[in-house]
């Protein structure tokens, strides 16, 4: 090791958060319970498609009304 060598640093944000993993070992479990809640789930490709073929194309300006 140099004797140059400056110590590694850490920012507040991740002092923080280490401080609060520490006091809380729980909260990773926790963090996880609330992810698969959104977004870990199994998609069934067979209603996605057909949901993309149910959809309507969008109009180039949204607000413009028909001049039919």
């Amino acid at each position: 090791m140099s004797i140059f060598r400056r110590p590694d640093y850490q920012s507040d944000t991740t002092q923080f958060i280490n401080q609060l993993k520490a006091a809380r070992p729980e909260l990773d479990q926790q963090q996880q319970a609330g992810r698969a809640l959104l977004w870990d789930k199994q998609v069934d490709r067979k209603i996605w498609v057909e949901y993309r073929d149910g959809q309507v194309p969008q109009k180039p300006y949204v607000y413009q009304t028909n001049a039919d």
